[in-house]
């Protein structure tokens, strides 16, 4: 017997036996075999058994566990007398169960044989309405007026809902039903429909319930139309196209068009309709334009204030065109005028502005849509079934089912099926939805303010991304230091523990260039504080560490503890009148966080608070000799809902659709709608809460410390990364967390906030030693580096925390970092001054590869560095994907010889697989445990050849922290290139003369097609500190000691002839 036919003898036989014998019953009845004698889903053993049946539970799926003990169900019993064929069918609708067909008073006898009901009239009754009916409406045009989930109908609570009763012997038939006769044809696919019922349905139960379970009536009274699908997901009452809003006026302005919308008012779902309608387009840039739809009526509707600039005049060569159609309503598309390929389509119907309700649909061109945040998506790419996701800033850690969590960043970047991009930005702060649909396409909504669109036309994702931040603001740009690693805990109860820590980073000689000091070192929690109790001698700590080149950053949180003595923030505030007010503008508002006492609100949109919190950051800085600040719980948090008096009973508070965000109400964790800002109702603001504290601390901090500083932010909203550096908030130690925050470092770079990380090793929940080693791997290359935890509750998981090993490992990878921190350096000033991402996924590089447009387990520090970590439990290998292009290992240059195709690494525990892409140069400086140190160093450059032994880089260089070197001139800018066996360094802008101190010491060559090197010059002079490894084909040149202020030529000769080689 073979191996394969004695393996399906054993796995029959498992099979078989646990079939026959499927757990301990006294039924004789094979499993396989069972009738089911109670198919309803309240089955339970003392209801199957007062039926006269068998109970007996199994594990094979989809087999009953009630069911007749006779195999045939001719001879189960039966309280029926009747023929089989003539029994008449009872319950023609769907759900059939004994209840539902008892309850019309009907026989439920179940039988094996097809075509015979098992619900059927008693012998000797009569069918409902007898053999006439009114109704003329054939079988196939009655939509049911009464699903099986609204009870069981009957004529008269048929009638009384004002639909039709009439029978039916055709099976599936409603008896209760719609007259769809007149109603239009629906030829359009179901997976193109705008849901008109997105609210949640309140059955009586008080059950909340989503799409099949709404009224038909309530549908129809929309005026919305009402067509059941077995399409999965797709609604069953959605938007008609031809409803909408007519043009009335169309005319040309000097930015573009406006037109003039008048709605048609047979459309309703909630109530305030806006029945004229203004749509501006702005063709602002040759990339980018702009589409808004206002209330023609009421000018002071709220609108985001952020400031993107509008020319005057259109754009003269835009690379797109805005198309309007009349007919039958107005819609239009954005198209793309190379390709005609309409990036936005709003055919699709669904347009609809209310009061509290505004709504915009469209078609996609393709499926790859990338962005929406912030929550923890599975994949970059977004499942486009049906899935909605809410935005409402939350102060909520991330979790499963698609919470809305700290930020909010209503833009996306579709990628075309030609591999051209675009993006879109909904400029909206109120509380707001997305629903992602298969055709493809989307539908946006949101409970107030006005639909301001811009898209930006790309064509590459780069561009994209270059063409958001020129609108929405260009990242900040971070010190030096702030790109080392940083360690932070909410557990250090005390100083000596925090010491500890630093002393034991400094012992194994890992680099650590920033400590994080969380609540715990205030003074019960209030802010501008420290506790001289658990804290003494923290100032005199801050400058020890500083000496040692470590810097230090306080955590401030926005809320401010009331009815403390002699407490100089309260105090101030109180003077400067600075708070949030309630919905009458007279009171302050009060909630509760961390401190003992109740707290205000700071409205950061009133000027004065500027110069409040500006004033105390100063003055604390005289305290704490700080270097930065990390600003937290600004969504803003509240440990109680609305106020510690409640929230009143309005519809600001309670608006008559409430998005798909996390918690009962919008005021959960949170402040009340109706509460007053000097801008607006926190109902139109709330999401811009910690958005608008970001321009405020920046300016504190770089007052407070003289220097450039750094900014880290929990809430975030577009534009925020031009003042504020963020985080993925209160992760998880989970494999899974580790995943989601590659997805989450991308989502971030597009958003235009690159200086992004996670805690590494997680924040909740205790870490193990192969999930912290991995992540300290993946997160030493985060562009914002932290390990950080909730210390008062899980174990320590700093990389001193788990052993020498752990130690040695956390040290290397973190070398290989610094190593890297001039190219990551440079790739942060492009970032501020073009408006590029420093992390990005590999389609942004290879839009045309479309293996490309799913990778979320790889990503790449600008064009040339990839990182392919191991993200799974137990593994010890990765399986990465390499584009067309020539790919090196970094650690030893080789060619990996893979292209356009997937390979599998070596990745041992102690591993992390990162490769250099030919083409491109790196600049690079020896490490040391501090930037402070380590930038005194020499520098080098990795330079890996393309399939033309060619490659380019460029290095920015300055003093690290001085505010606007770049605006102001006080930089250093070199470009690499090598060709014909020559690299080539320019000095472009020569403004910092401190580079002088600095030496070119290293060059490392990738890719060389030759068998040995001959001879190399710098500056036409013979240098013999070089070797070549021929198995790598990696020409390294060392000891150069050339002045990195000026240029220079370096120059290799290739020969058949042994020169120095190693290999």
């Amino acid at each position: 017997m073979s191996g394969t036919a004695g393996f399906a003898l054993v796995l029959f036989l498992a099979v078989f036996g646990r079939l026959s014998a499927d757990y301990s019953c006294t039924s004789s009845v094979p499993v396989l075999q069972r009738t089911d004698c109670y198919p309803g889903s309240d089955s339970s053993k003392e209801k199957c058994q007062a039926r006269g049946c068998t109970w007996c539970e199994s594990s094979v799926s989809g087999v009953p566990w009630c069911f007749h003990e006779s195999v045939s169900l001719e001879s189960a019993t039966c309280s029926n007398s009747l023929p089989l064929d003539q029994r008449e069918d009872c319950h023609p609708e769907a759900y059939n169960t004994y209840d539902r067909c008892t309850n019309k008073g009907c026989t439920f006898c179940q039988t094996n044989q097809n075509g015979i009901p098992w619900c059927f009239y008693p012998s000797g009754s009569k069918r409902p309405g007898g053999d006439t009916c009114p109704s003329k409406i054939a079988d196939d045009q009655r939509i049911d007026c009464f699903p099986t989930y609204l009870g069981t109908a009957n004529k008269d609570n048929c009638v009384s809902k004002g639909c039709f009763w009439c029978s039916s012997s055709r099976p599936n038939t409603p008896w209760c039903f719609l007259d769809s006769r007149d109603w239009p044809a629906d030829n359009f696919d179901a997976n193109e429909r705008v849901d008109c019922f997105p609210d949640l349905i309140k059955l009586p139960t008080g059950e909340s319930v989503t799409e099949g379970t709404l009224d038909p009536r309530q549908c129809v009274a929309r005026g919305c139309r009402y067509r059941p699908t077995g399409t999965s997901g797709a609604p069953w009452c959605f938007f008609p196209r031809e409803k909408g809003y007519a043009v009335v006026k169309d005319e040309q302005t000097t930015k573009g068009r406006r037109l003039t919308l008048k709605r048609d008012t047979t459309l309703t779902l909630f109530a305030k309709e806006i029945a004229d309608v203004i749509v501006d387009i702005e063709f602002q840039t040759n990339g980018r334009v702009r589409v808004k739809l206002t209330d023609a009526n009421d000018p002071s509707r709220f609108e985001v204030p952020l400031n993107i600039t509008s020319p005057n005049a259109k754009a003269p060569n835009p690379i797109y065109d805005v198309q309007i159609s009349t007919s039958p309503v107005f819609t239009f598309k954005v198209v793309r005028k190379d390709t005609g390929v309409a990036v936005f389509d709003t055919s699709i119907g669904g347009l609809l502005l209310e009061d509290q309700f505004l709504q915009i649909a469209t078609k996609l061109p393709s499926s790859n849509v990338y962005g929406f945040g912030m929550h923890q998506h599975y994949s970059y790419k977004h499942n486009m079934n049906w899935q909605t996701w809410g935005m409402f800033t939350r102060d909520q850690p991330p979790m499963d089912g698609g919470a809305n969590l700290y930020g909010v960043h209503p833009f996306y970047m579709g990628l075309e099926d030609n591999g051209k991009a675009h993006g879109v930005l909904f400029l909206n702060s109120n509380a707001q939805d997305v629903t992602l649909s298969p055709a493809p396409a989307l539908t946006y909504r949101t409970i107030g303010g006005v639909l301001d669109l811009y898209f930006f036309l790309g064509p590459t994702p780069e561009n994209v991304v270059q063409q958001y931040t020129e609108a929405i603001g260009r990242p900040f740009m971070p010190p030096y230091w702030s790109l080392g690693f940083s360690l932070g805990n909410y557990g250090y109860d005390n100083i000596q523990n925090m010491k500890n820590v630093v002393s034991k980073m400094k012992e194994k000689d890992i680099p650590h260039d920033y400590q994080f000091g969380d609540i715990d070192y205030m003074d019960r929690a209030l802010d501008f504080t420290y506790s001289t109790t658990t804290y003494p001698g923290l100032p005199d700590y801050v400058k020890q560490l500083k000496n040692d080149g470590t810097k230090f950053i306080i955590i401030l949180d926005p809320a401010i503890a009331k009815d403390i003595p002699n407490y100089r923030p309260y105090d101030l505030g109180m003077k400067k009148d600075i708070w949030v007010k309630d919905s009458n503008g007279l009171w302050n508002v009060e909630g509760k966080v961390w401190p003992p006492t109740n707290v205000f609100y700071p409205d950061f949109t009133k000027p004065e608070t500027t110069d409040w919190w500006v004033t105390l950051c100063k003055e604390f800085k005289n305290v704490i000799d700080y270097d930065g600040l990390w600003i937290d719980m600004n969504e803003p948090a509240n440990f109680v809902w609305g106020d510690v008096d409640g929230c009143a009973s309005n519809n600001i508070n309670n608006p008559p659709y409430f998005p798909k965000i996390w918690g009962p109400v919008l005021q959960y964790k949170t402040l009340c709608p109706d509460h007053k800002h000097h801008i607006g109702l926190h109902y139109d603001v709330h999401s811009l809460y910690g958005w608008s504290q970001a321009p405020v601390t920046f300016k504190a901090a770089r007052e407070a410390t003289g220097k450039r500083s750094i900014v880290l932010s929990r809430s975030t909203f577009p534009g925020a990364g031009k003042f504020a550096a963020t985080w993925l908030g209160d992760n998880w130690s989970y494999w899974t967390n580790l995943r989601y925050s590659i997805i989450g470092m991308l989502e971030f770079n597009i958003f235009g906030m690159p200086f992004v990380g996670a805690d590494i090793c997680g924040f909740i929940r205790d870490s193990n030693y192969e999930l912290c080693m991995r992540w300290q791997q993946v997160g030493a290359f985060y562009p914002f580096s932290r390990n950080h935890n909730l210390g008062y509750e899980n174990r320590p998981q700093d990389p001193t925390a788990w052993g020498d090993d752990f130690a040695r490992n956390a040290r290397d990878t973190l070398r290989t970092r610094y190593t890297l921190l001039p190219y990551l350096y440079t790739l942060f000033h492009e970032a501020h001054t073009r408006g590029d991402t420093v992390i990005r996924a590999l389609f942004h590089e290879f839009p045309s590869d479309g293996a490309t447009h799913g990778i979320d387990r790889q990503f790449l520090w600008g064009s040339s560095f990839l990182v392919s970590p191991v993200l799974d439990q137990g593994a010890t290998s990765v399986n990465a994907y390499f584009p067309n292009a020539r790919w090196y290992s970094y650690y030893d240059g080789a060619e990996v010889g893979t292209r356009g195709d997937w390979k599998t690494l070596d990745a041992q525990i102690w591993a992390i697989t990162l490769h250099v892409r030919g083409g491109y140069i790196l600049p690079t400086q020896e490490p040391a445990r501090t930037t402070m140190a380590s930038r005194k160093n020499p520098l080098g450059l990795i330079a890996a050849l393309d399939d033309n032994e060619q490659a380019s880089g460029s290095l920015f260089w300055d003093d690290g922290e001085s505010i606007d070197t770049y605006e102001n001139g006080n930089y250093h800018l070199a470009t690499f290139n090598v060709t014909s066996d020559t690299l080539t360094i320019s000095v472009v802008h020569g403004g910092f003369p401190s580079m002088n101190q600095l030496k070119l010491n290293t060059v490392r060559v990738f890719g060389m097609k030759s068998t040995s090197i001959s001879s190399v010059t710098q500056n036409g002079n013979q240098h013999s500190d070089y070797v070549f490894n021929q198995a790598s084909k990696e020409l390294k040149i060392t000891n150069l000691q050339l002045d990195a202020s000026q240029g220079h030529t370096i120059t290799w000769v290739k020969s058949s002839a042994m020169g120095p080689v190693i290999g």
